[in-house]
């Protein structure tokens, strides 16, 4: 596969390189229709391993969160169990199937540290290991064995500290198999260290792969983010936009480019009188660590200006590192056909200065604001996806992710209703 030089313009003939995605038209009504997205529910999010946090949520024993999925119908608590372990449970009562862990109101998350689980309405508990350790007035059941009700497990892995959870009864793979080599080759990057995290999240009003695809390419750049450094847009579109590196592994897609490995060594006359003065930006604090040799793939590519990887892991997560210096996660969870809950997280090293606070604090401020540019135009995608007046579109070599991502959901819902329909 040929690598493109990101500072010269010059096609990569990506899409060419992987013949099974084909170059024609790509439809769109996956998108737009809610019988789709009730089959996408149970084939794909109900199939394969999600990636809801780390393990610094849990920082101790007896330490919990809860992650509300309305893309499969339920909550679910992840806890650290008496032994350390990670573990995962259909957030419900066993005796009258009320929501178990929860604060004021029911439909937000929450977290905390017990030794128990107590149920809001008749008193239950359960022990961080699920088992159901108390019933309020036994003796008045019928028969009732508390071994016998213990709480719905889930099952959850953990790799690298990023914690998963698979809905199925037998996960037909293990996490490690389903994350395949290409996102492996992360392994030994120093997540651990990474404890300051900066968070946002937001409901938006459009299919879920439709924000995914606004990550997933570098075309839309030069123009939707041109007020917010003009003198860069003008010289990426006088000089043509070229895609920097594609790879794809299994359902999993990486996309990297290089360039600037910091905001100080691009002119200064790109740069936003507030990113001179904290010496930080999209790119990140220009005298943050680098950790450039702590995995090998982090720069697959071999670019000698390595700037940004990421990996988009199927089906929702998106793990991206800027400059080895720091890195973020963004997640996109399906409420419906037409919305979704965003959620973006920015990891660095603790600070040690105020200065260092700040450069952090600017890049979380950066990131946010070009977030929401991208999320601007999805709405106003949505709606006229959904006028029905065209189903299909022409994708380009740069944008050869957002067709992998499609034809795999598509892949997975045929395979699923095959499944289904042959028992």
């Amino acid at each position: 596969m040929t690598i493109v030089d990101p500072m010269k313009p010059a096609v990569g003939s990506w899409t060419e390189h992987y013949p099974e995605l084909g170059t024609g038209l790509v439809s769109y009504e996956d998108c737009t229709s809610p019988e789709f997205h009730e089959l996408e529910r149970e084939a794909v999010f109900k199939r394969a391993w999600l990636m809801v946090g780390r393990v610094e949520q849990l920082p101790r024993n007896g330490s919990y969160f809860t992650k509300e999925l309305a893309v499969a119908n339920t909550s679910v608590v992840i806890v650290r169990d008496l032994d350390g372990q990670v573990r995962a449970f259909h957030n419900i009562c066993r005796h009258r199937g009320n929501k178990l862990v929860w604060n004021d109101f029911p439909r937000e998350e929450t977290s905390g540290t017990c030794r128990q689980f107590t149920c809001k309405y008749h008193g239950w508990r359960y022990g961080l290991d699920g088992a159901c350790a108390f019933v309020q007035q036994e003796s008045e059941f019928f028969g009732l064995d508390k071994a016998d009700y213990g709480l719905v497990p889930v099952h959850s892995d953990v790799w690298e500290g990023f914690i998963f959870i698979h809905f199925a009864p037998r996960p037909s793979q293990t996490l490690t198999d389903f994350l395949g080599p290409m996102v492996r080759s992360v392994e030994g990057y120093p997540f651990h260290q990474h404890t300051e995290r900066y968070g946002y999240r937001v409901e938006v009003r459009s299919n879920w792969k439709l924000f995914f695809d606004a990550f997933q390419e570098y075309y839309h750049t030069s123009i939707l983010h041109a007020n917010q450094a003009p003198a860069l847009a003008s010289k990426m579109r006088d000089a043509g936009f070229t895609g920097a590196y594609y790879e794809l592994d299994g359902p999993h897609r990486l996309g990297a480019t290089g360039g600037s490995r910091r905001d100080r060594t691009v002119s200064l006359d790109v740069l936003k009188p507030m990113e001179r003065l904290t010496r930080s930006g999209l790119i990140g604090p220009w005298d943050g660590p680098d950790f450039s040799d702590t995995a090998t793939g982090l720069n697959r590519a071999g670019f000698e200006k390595w700037t940004v990887s990421a990996f988009h892991l199927f089906p929702n997560t998106t793990i991206l590192f800027r400059g080895a210096g720091w890195y973020l996660t963004y997640s996109y969870w399906p409420t419906s056909h037409n919305s979704h809950i965003f959620e973006g997280n920015l990891y660095f090293t603790p600070s040690r200065t105020a200065r260092e606070r700040v450069a952090h604090e600017m890049t979380r401020a950066t990131h946010k604001e070009y977030g929401l540019q991208d999320c601007n135009t999805l709405e106003a995608t949505q709606t006229m996806l959904e006028s029905g007046v065209l189903s299909s579109f022409p994708l380009n070599d740069h944008e050869v992710l957002c067709r992998h991502l499609h034809k795999v959901v598509a892949d997975w819902v045929e395979e699923y209703q095959h499944q289904r329909e042959n028992g």
